[in-house]
């Protein structure tokens, strides 16, 4: 492959001026149907474009990398709608950011949409033969090493049926308009990042597995290609083409039905059996959005088996007797109740949320205002909690055991909001980076089984996120949109990270909220993670060198690296903000 000397910053600037999607000059104009957006200002955008200010009347598209971004303002300028410009970067972003997303995971929808609010679960679900023993060995507990790579993690993906359950429901323009920004980035190729290539580095073992993986992003002594490299997928460029034409069903029947059984069931680490009628018999779900209160804002999000809703909201409310607005971002008391606020919804969602098909969720109780708010009475203002365990919010009838649960990480978020005031923000994730490093047409697929317990129960009760057939793991994916005062949209907000999401999401709508801050500045501003005892805190930040004040109020605090990456879209007055984490490579563009 032909490595290109070009700096990503000149590609981005480039893409803004309507000249440049694919590695082509005129990569904008190969794409059938679609109009070449109109040309952006240089001085509209900055680095990567992590914000972005738009009227209105016009939409805003962030996302995790500007050329994904770019091909939602297409879609959004082809005269489609925010669930189309969703879909177009859901599928942009699996070529250009294989670690994190694709169609061969799973993800979580929050759609407003011509004033209905609404979720879709495209969660990835255990195959038939799953058991709650899925991941012992020996009568002991797999390491996740062992148990994240090859097919025993694989659950059926769900993005491809959750897209078209959303489009049929929501969609404008034509289903296979919204796959030829991906199609035409796969087939004509796309400057491999920085983040990609020490993604690839730094995860060899999982991402080289395959030959055909190996042919797209490594060279031949078996070292990943280079930053700046063009990278081709045309096995994916080619399915792309063909899920376009043929819908859903050539997904999960048929050539890739079979490849993606086969990849499992004969793959050389932990083969395990995932069958045509697993892949046959998966359904997207549409469910109620899970919404509470939070000062006079209404935030509404994912429900079970997502943890999102209930966990951001429950932070959330805990801290509302306590005047976070007048302590401000620079206070380590601030951050203190944070902390104690987080640490306990925490233990809330290890006890009880799972899949609601499987496990008597009391979602309702898990956000009650009155339960939440005698949670939030145990938090004091100058000293840590003296113990940390889950409550009995209304309609549980016992507390379930924590289970035993990995690490989460390969996720990405983005965000639409249209010029017709609809909106969707939408998470999407393969789990581990580059999923479980099975490769089928040119993409991923997940290992997202790795999200249950990998122990069943402990002393004799069940854990609530314990495998089963059928069945979808508990995630912490936390798409959000909130309403301000005067019941409009104010904001929309989610992030990769794992349990990190949570926090990212939290925090954000903290600063934006009590602490009148810019979208930009919410995000950007450090990220302080509690899930259970330990405190973490974004090192070598403002909010790392509060660590003693913190220590000295009974915290343990201990530092985390800046692996964080969120993506959101406020609209404050008639003006639309788009932002993206500094953090990252994403990008804010207008349409």
């Amino acid at each position: 492959m032909k490595r290109v000397k070009m700096n990503f910053r000149a590609v981005a600037t480039a893409l803004l001026a309507g000249t440049l999607l694919t590695g082509c000059a005129s990569g904008v104009d190969q794409i059938a149907g679609v109009q070449p957006p109109a040309p952006l200002s240089a001085s509209a955008v900055s680095a990567f474009a992590v914000h972005a200010v738009a009227p209105a009347d016009r939409g805003m598209v962030s996302a995790a990398d500007p050329r994904a971004a770019a091909a939602g303002v297409q879609m959004l300028r082809a005269g489609g709608n925010a669930t189309d410009a969703a879909i177009a970067v859901l599928l942009a972003l699996n070529v250009v950011e294989p670690q994190s997303s694709g169609i061969g995971g799973g993800g979580f929808l929050v759609l407003e949409d011509e004033g209905r609010l609404t979720t879709y679960d495209g969660r990835e679900t255990a195959p038939r033969a799953a058991n709650g023993d899925w991941f012992m060995q020996d009568g002991e507990p797999m390491a996740f090493a062992d148990a994240r790579t090859g097919g025993h993690a694989v659950g059926v993906p769900g993005n491809v049926a959750m897209m078209a359950l959303a489009h049929k429901a929501h969609g404008d323009l034509p289903w296979s308009d919204l796959f030829q920004p991906a199609t035409a980035l796969a087939r004509d190729g796309f400057l491999m990042t920085d983040r990609l290539h020490k993604a690839l580095s730094g995860s060899s073992s999982v991402a080289a597995q395959s030959a055909q993986a190996q042919a797209v992003y490594y060279s031949a002594d078996g070292t990943p290609l280079p930053a700046g490299t063009m990278i081709r997928n045309p096995a994916f460029a080619a399915f792309l083409a063909q899920l376009a034409q043929d819908g859903p069903d050539a997904f999960y029947n048929g050539a890739n039905a079979a490849a993606i059984s086969d990849a499992v069931r004969l793959a050389e680490r932990n083969p395990a059996p995932l069958t045509l009628a697993d892949l046959s018999e998966y359904e997207a779900v549409e469910r109620p959005p899970v919404c509470g209160t939070y000062r006079l804002y209404r935030i509404c999000g994912m429900g079970p088996p997502s943890s999102g809703a209930t966990t951001v909201l429950a932070t959330l409310k805990q801290l509302e007797a306590f005047d976070l607005a007048a302590l401000g971002p620079h206070n380590p008391a601030a951050w203190h109740l944070i902390a104690g606020s987080m640490q306990l919804a925490f233990a809330d969602r290890d006890a009880y949320v799972g899949d609601p098909a499987f496990v008597e969720v009391a979602t309702a109780g898990l956000v009650d205002p009155a339960y939440l708010a005698s949670r939030g009475a145990l938090l004091l203002p100058d000293a840590a909690l003296a113990s940390i365990a889950p409550g009995q919010p209304p309609g549980t009838r016992f507390i379930a055991p924590q289970g035993l649960h990995a690490a989460e990480a390969g996720t990405s978020h983005l965000v639409v909001a249209d010029g017709d005031g609809a909106v969707a923000s939408l998470t999407t994730t393969v789990e581990s980076a580059f999923g479980s490093g099975l490769f089928v047409n040119g993409y991923f697929l997940n290992n997202e089984l790795t999200d249950f317990s990998f122990v069943p129960a402990f002393n004799g009760v069940s854990v609530a996120n314990a495998v089963a057939a059928g069945k979808r793991p508990r995630s912490s994916m936390a798409p959000t949109i909130v309403y301000g005062p005067d019941g409009a949209f104010r904001l929309a907000i989610g992030a990769a990270g794992g349990p990190t999401i949570i926090a990212q999401t939290a925090k954000t709508i903290i600063a934006v909220v009590d602490w009148s801050l810019p979208l930009d500045e919410a995000i950007a501003l450090p990220v302080l993670f509690a899930p259970g005892s330990a405190v973490l805190l974004e090192a070598e930040t403002p909010l790392a060198r509060m660590s003693p004040v913190l220590e000295a109020m009974g915290h343990d605090v201990r530092p985390i690296p800046s692996i964080f990456k969120a993506n959101g879209v406020e609209r404050v007055g008639d003006i639309l903000r788009g932002a993206a984490d500094p953090r990252s490579e994403g990008a804010a563009l207008a349409e």
